[in-house]
């Protein structure tokens, strides 16, 4: 299957095509994070009571490598690429705002009740 600019589809289309375009359709979805390096496991503890997701990772806070464990963290949890999660805020500290394409609105806050979506 092929799709011309103009959105066209050329030859035959399959299953795995549509769940593709719709993956694709859905916007992105944007979040806080709390993270706690150093947390001893990579995890997702839920919801805290401003909204924000609290998670922990076990890697430190040193060249970046507790927000990559972030990133690895959520494209698992919520079974996306990692390059479809961007830390879009919060670099450097412990709170940040993460964005995830390919996933809903309503699949996050249905996996995370009481999440800020």
């Amino acid at each position: 299957m092929a799709i011309l600019p103009n959105g066209t589809i050329i030859g035959s289309v399959t299953e795995s095509d549509f769940r593709f375009a719709d993956r694709m359709h859905r916007s992105e979805v944007r979040f806080g994070v709390r993270l706690t390096p150093r947390g001893g496991v990579d995890r997702v503890d839920g919801v805290n009571d401003e909204g924000a997701l609290q998670a922990r990772v076990a890697a430190p806070p040193v060249g970046g490598a507790a927000n990559t464990a972030l990133i690895r963290l959520l494209a698992d949890e919520l079974d996306v690429s990692r390059s479809a999660v961007r830390l879009v805020a919060g670099a450097s500290g412990r709170h940040k705002l993460v964005v995830v394409e390919g996933v809903s609105a309503e699949e996050i806050a249905a996996r995370w009740p009481g999440l800020k979506v």
